[in-house]
Formats: C-alpha cells, structure tokens, sequence
C-alpha cells in the first residue's frame, strides 16, 4: 500500500513548498521510490518550479508529465472534469511508488477558502491526509525583503481553524499542522494554542522564521531595478541572498557604520566618493561583506574611477539602473527570493529547519512508512548522514581556498552533520564564503603559517620523522604545508579526520597520513573502497584508487579491510575475489595470485564469506554464478569485489559509474589508525560533502579500536 500526504495552506506565502522539501526529505530514507504529485498546475506549457525543485531532490526517473494533474484554467471551466483527470494520474503514478508527496495549489497574496476546499475534495478523492501548512506572518502588508509582522498565536489559531473546517466539510484526515515562518520567540505558545484545537490528537509542530528563506539573490535585484551588471568579478557572486538595503544618501562617514552584512547599497550614480569608500570597505576585513551595489540615476562613471576600481580587484557587484533612489528601494524591497537547487544554501537552511523543528519519525509513522530492506542511492546516502551526525566528529579540511570546499563546509554545517576546521588565510577564507552568501560562521578557520600550533606540530613531527633525518628546522617548514598541517591536527586529536585532494594530488593528500597516522595494527597496506550505489544496492569496490599491484598477502589485506568497511556501513559482506577465471578452471601468474589471496582471507577470517578466483558475472549475477559454482554462498551474490590491481579496478569502477549509471562514493581510505580520505581533483561539491560523511562516521569506528 502507497503512503501518501497532501500538504496544503488556508492562504499564499505559507512557505509550502520549503515544508514539501522537509516531508519528502523525511521520506527518501524509508521508501526506495518516493513520487511527487501536482494536482493544479498554472499551465501545461511551463514547468512548474516546485515540482521540478522535489523531483530533483527526489533522484526520481519518473517523468515530469507523469506528475501532473489538471492546470488552473481546466478547473475552473469544468471542475468535475478537472478532478477526474487528476484522479487518473494519481492512480498511474502511484503504482509506480511507494510513497507520494502531493502539493496542492499555490495560492494569491489573498486568503481564499474557496480554493483551499477545492484542494479538500481532492485530497478526499486521492484518499490522502492532509499536512495543512499555516503562514505564522501577517499578510496584508507589503513585506521588505521578506521581512513581515508576526502573527500572535490566537491570529494563527484563526487561520488554522479556517483550514480545518474545510477539510472537516470534505471529510478528509488531518494528519499534521505545521506553523511556518512562526515567530522564533514563540513557538511554543503557538503549539500550545493550536494543539488545543487540533483534532484527532494530530501532532502540531512550529518552524521558526528564517530571513535565509525568503532573501532573493542579487540576481533577483537586477531583474527587479531593471539593471544591469557594469561591474562582476564572478557570476557566482550573484548568487548570494540580499538580507537588507542601506540606502547611501549621506556623506560618505556617515555611510560607512551604516553598512550591514549581506546588504545591496543604493547608491546615486554621480556619488563615486560613495561608491569607492563602500568597495573599499567590502573588501576591508574590518567591515561587513556586502552583496551589491546599486547606482541608479544617468550619470556615467567616471574612467579613472573604473582605473581605479580595477586597481584594487573589487569583486563586489555593481548594478546600474535608471529608476530613481525612491522607486529603486522599493522595488528592491519588494523582491522575494524563491527556492531552487540553485540556491544551495536556502536548500540547506530548509531541509535543517524542518529537520529540527519537525518530528520526522512522529510523521513517518502517521503515514504508516516502513523502512524498506532496498537501498538505493538516496537511502545509502541519508542513512551516512545520519551515522556522520551521530558521530559528532571534527573534520579538518585544508582546501579552504577552494570554493567547491566552501560550498561543501556550508553544507554540511546547515545540516548539522560535523563540526569544521578550514585550513588558510581566515580573512580570505571568510571573505570568500561572504561572498558566496555561505554560512561559514560556526566553521574554524586556521592559517597554518602563523598558527601557534606550527611549533608544537613542527617539534612532534620532528621526533616522529627523525630517523629519516628530519630536523627541527625542516620540519618548521614541513608542517605548515596545508596537508601536514591537518594531518598533524588528526594525529593530535585536535581533529577526528580529514578529508583533502580537491586541489592537491592523492600522494600529497595520503603521504603525510602514511608517515604520521600510520596503519592500524595487523593492517599491511592502506587500499581504499568505492562504494557503488545502483538502483537498488550498493556494492563495494577495493582497491580503485591506491595500490598499483598488490601481491597476495596485501590482496588479501584489501579484501578484509573491504569486508570490515562494508560491514561498517550497513553492507553485509560477501567477498569475490575478482580474476579473469572461475574456480579452479584457469591458471597462470595472475590467477594464482588471487587464489593464494583468497586461501590467506579464509585462513586470517574462517567466518567471512568469501569467493575466489571468481569471474565478475559470476560473482554479480545468480544466473551465473549457479551455472559456474552452483555451491557457493557468494556467486551472484557477492556485495564487496576485491579487484587483482588498479588498472582493473579504476577502470572497472569508472565503466559501471557510467554505464549503468551507479553513484560512486569515494575513494574511502581504509587501514589507516584515524580516518583520513582523499577527493577527485574533479570532485563535486556533493562528492565532497559525501566524503566529509563518510569520514565523520569512519571516527566510530577509530573510537571503538581505541577503546579495545
């Protein structure tokens, strides 16, 4: 049976579609295919944004057109018609899920009972309950930069009984309220006042307001003003969210302390004085970031103005419009920005508000979700984040020049997974995730180079390395390399890990690992698993990434160490030891070799499963492996496939990654006594927040070895 949940509103600007996100999210970890469903769309010819954003989070192959109802314009010329055609796509798409997200219509700026009972009826046709969505801010105002007044919790108590007399009078079940963009300060009066009301013992949660939300992008602003860009250092900069508007009509002292963090600055286009002295201080580190300049007015800049500009490499966006100061404010103000995927920290900000805020086990089990013994892609990755979060590890990551690094840092500290210590100049560092609009205040940052710390890890790294002949001076200038730096960190325990090699080499990344973490006891090599996550699986690949040619004994070390990761992380280990022969039907040097590996892996772990030599059909499909080792408890069933070398295993890896399509996870460092791992020069920002994932969940596993 298909668990279903129709989140609807009493009004517009609820934020529905930020709590769609939350459900969705709550739901991707137990149901392997998770739908979404537009019942009211504005126009067949036009993607809709919200339905687009959740299929995307959801990783979901169902088409967009599967998703889609009846438009506006078809309900209101024949209602009756309307929900037919509704009705009929639901019951096509939810045979092909397991569970359905349905967002309702979206609303006018003007409360309107008479849609939200059209959304109750079709909530009762789909037979769905329904999540009513209650805007916790006043509406018959115009809101500055998503900025509105508080409704009282007696105010919102009215909204919600509107609300539910509507689904009351189309007798369908209420499954939840939630109150959002609620004032912060009351929320718990809120949930009080409205569960008082609520029927049926549904739960009532309350999400705080958060100006993150609703902020637009500079973007946003110069579609609003009219403008266009005269000055961009890099479009990503037009990204970040305007928060405020400091309007610069005095003299330029009394500008400065009015500058506020994430501010757009309107400017008269004939005050370069103005203008300069705000550039200067947006790349001051003693004065807030700014997130653009508006010049409105005719008057050009002046040449050497721009020379000058030019000069100091201002980065800072600069807007020309010709609307006057007035008319530029207020349309500035009256920009909301909405939420996409291209705008990650909105995302972020989302998912951990409802995240915290929201009772997911509480709601999963009113919509009757069990968790599903499949485990796709998504899944594996919801279940990492949730050992990584439970692990409360610190993770150091010494690229804090690269924005990808960045991007991943603000991710992962929206989420809640780890805490984090960025490596570099702290005023660059800041600066830059300023910039990026990335939330980056709860990371540290350290600059190696004149961090009190340099000594200490120069004198330990000096004892550690002396019999190599490194003195004390040598190691001074060792350490403040950004990859021994953290390394020494991990090894101090000023740190649980460290993840690095977007912008260095993997021997640059591993090698101070190699000479100063060093491999746990009984390991004789560091080899490295990818985890590949196909559409229902997820398999492990050793060694693709560090081991050229491994001999038998260190063959057999890849395949335990692998076993013992998979294990870790939820895969249940059934070991092929890959060749190009099954059984005992081939011979030769390399055959050889992986059948002496697979007779030391059975002598070291008589208990482990484990194939070999064993070709990769046998190993993979049961077809096969019945015809080729009819006895064997691994063929066709094997979960971790320990490669004879690395060009067997990079290539292997990278083939079934793009062929048939498997999310690789990695390369994840395994032997080593604290975990550190290594990037993809290419990696992406979702590479890196994965293996910043997997490396905060390899800490309990370090913890537990400390403690045996």
């Amino acid at each position: 049976m298909t668990a279903s949940i129709y989140l609807t509103s009493a009004e517009g600007r609820s934020g529905k579609s930020a709590v769609a996100l939350g459900v969705l999210d709550a739901l991707l970890p137990h149901a392997p295919r998770v739908g979404v469903f537009r019942p009211l769309i504005r126009s067949r010819d036009q993607r809709d944004r919200v339905l687009e954003l959740l299929l995307a989070h959801a990783g979901s192959d169902i088409a967009y057109d599967a998703c889609i109802g009846a438009t506006y314009e078809e309900a209101h010329r024949d209602p009756e018609a309307a929900l037919s055609t509704i009705v009929a796509a639901y019951r096509a798409l939810i045979a092909r899920c397991d569970a359905v997200v349905i967002v309702g219509s979206d609303f006018s700026d003007v409360a309107a009972p008479t849609e939200l009972a059209f959304n109750a009826r079709i909530a009762a046709n789909l037979d769905a309950p329904v999540l009513l969505v209650i805007g916790g801010r006043l509406h018959d105002e115009p809101e500055a930069l998503g900025k509105s007044t508080a409704r009282s919790a007696a105010e919102i108590a009215q909204v919600a009984e509107l609300g539910m007399s509507e689904l009351r009078a189309a007798h369908v079940t209420l499954a939840a309220v939630v109150v959002n963009r609620a004032d912060p300060d009351g929320l718990a009066e809120i949930i009080g006042t409205l569960g008082a009301t609520v029927p049926d013992g549904a739960p009532v949660w309350a999400i705080p307001e958060d100006a993150v939300l609703v902020a637009p992008p500079v973007s946003a602003i110069i579609e609003a003003v009219d403008g266009r860009i005269v000055r961009a250092s890099d479009d990503e900069l037009l990204a970040r969210e305007v928060t405020d508007v400091v309007v610069a009509g005095m003299s330029m002292p009394n500008v400065l302390p009015r500058l506020i963090e994430g501010a757009v600055v309107v400017i008269a286009a004939d005050r370069a004085e103005t203008l300069l002295a705000v550039t200067v201080a947006h790349e001051a580190p003693t004065f807030p970031t700014l997130a653009a300049v508006v010049l409105n007015g005719d008057f050009p800049l002046s040449p050497d103005v721009d020379r000058l500009l030019d000069g100091i490499a201002a980065s800072l966006p600069v807007i020309r419009t010709a609307h006057g100061t007035f008319d530029t404010v207020q349309r500035i103000t009256r920009s909301r920005g909405l939420l996409t995927r291209e705008s990650p920290r909105k995302f972020d900000t989302a998912l951990a508000q409802f995240r915290a805020h929201v009772d997911v086990d509480a709601l999963r089990e009113r919509l009757a979700v069990h968790r599903s013994s499949t485990r796709t892609p998504t899944m594996f990755a919801y279940e990492l984040f949730e050992r990584a979060a439970a692990a409360d590890a610190h993770i150091v990551l010494p690229e804090g020049s690269d924005d990808r690094v960045l991007r991943a840092a603000s991710s992962v500290l929206a989420r809640g997974i780890v805490r984090i210590t960025l490596l570099g100049d702290a005023g660059e560092v800041r600066q830059r995730g300023a910039e990026l609009g990335l939330a980056l205040d709860e990371a540290a940052v350290v600059n190696p180079a004149t961090s009190p710390l340099r000594e200490q890890f120069a004198e330990e790294y000096a004892r550690l390395r002396a019999h190599r002949g490194v003195t004390p001076e040598a190691a001074w200038d060792i350490v403040a390399d950004v990859s021994y730096f953290g390394t020494m960190m991990v090894h101090a325990g000023l740190a649980d890990g460290m993840v690095s090699g977007a912008a260095h080499t993997t021997a640059h990344t591993i090698r101070p690992s190699l000479e100063i973490i060093k491999t746990r006891p009984g390991v004789a090599v560091v080899s490295s698993v990818f985890f590949m996550a196909l559409a229902d699986r997820v398999l492990v690949y050793g060694d693709c990434a560090v081991n050229p040619d491994p001999d038998a004994e260190q063959l057999a070390a890849i395949a335990i160490s692998s076993a013992e990761t998979a294990e870790r992380f939820g895969v249940d280990p059934r070991v092929a030891m890959l060749s190009y022969s099954t059984g005992e039907s081939g011979s030769g040097a390399d055959v050889d070799k992986v059948r002496e590996a697979t007779r030391i892996v059975r002598a070291s772990k008589p208990d482990l499963r484990v194939e070999g030599p064993i070709q990769y059909d046998a190993a993979s499909d049961p077809v096969a492996g019945a015809a080729k080792l009819p006895d064997s408890d691994v063929a066709g069933r094997a979960t971790v496939f320990v490669f004879p070398d690395l060009n067997t295993g990079n290539n292997t890896y990278k083939a079934v990654q793009r062929s048939a399509g498997a999310v690789a996870i990695g390369p994840v460092l395994q032997g080593l006594n604290r975990p550190v791992n290594d990037l993809s020069r290419g990696a992406t920002v979702e590479d890196i927040v994965n293996t910043i994932a997997i490396t905060a969940a390899q800490r309990e596993r370090t913890d537990s070895e400390e403690r045996k």
